[in-house]
């Protein structure tokens, strides 16, 4: 069993930064592909960034590109999404999930996701 722990949601202005955070545990030692997505109120969950074990790949969603950075630290079996420059439409709740593969042809899809965390909200206000 595999669980995943969002922190640092919040609010900020447009142009602003948040940091999130996701750590997981389960596997001894946990070594897991993890990602970002997010969902909107009524809109279907969308990728936003991924990492793989190793942290030496990443792929990002096309609106979150030059603006967020996906980092991990291996030491504490934990990733970071750094969003800066944040848009009002960057308003969603986040999700941290597990990612069983890291071809960036497949990256993005939420089919290839397993594991979950609960969500974290972002709001940005204009």
């Amino acid at each position: 069993q595999v669980e995943l722990k969002e922190s640092g949601g919040g609010s900020a202005q447009a142009g602003g930064s948040l940091r999130l955070s996701c750590t997981a545990s389960g596997e001894t030692p946990p070594t897991f592909n993890l990602g970002w997505f997010r969902q909107r109120p009524g809109e279907e969950r969308e990728f936003v960034a991924v990492i793989s074990r190793s942290g030496s790949i990443v792929h990002y969603a096309d609106s979150v590109k030059g603006r967020f950075i996906i980092s991990r630290e291996h030491a504490k079996n934990t990733i970071f999404l750094q969003m800066n420059n944040l848009k009002p439409e960057d308003t969603a709740v986040y999700y941290c999930a597990r990612a069983r593969e890291i071809r960036s042809e497949v990256a993005s899809k939420i089919e290839t996701y397993d594991f979950w965390g609960q969500g974290t909200q972002i709001t940005v206000s204009s």
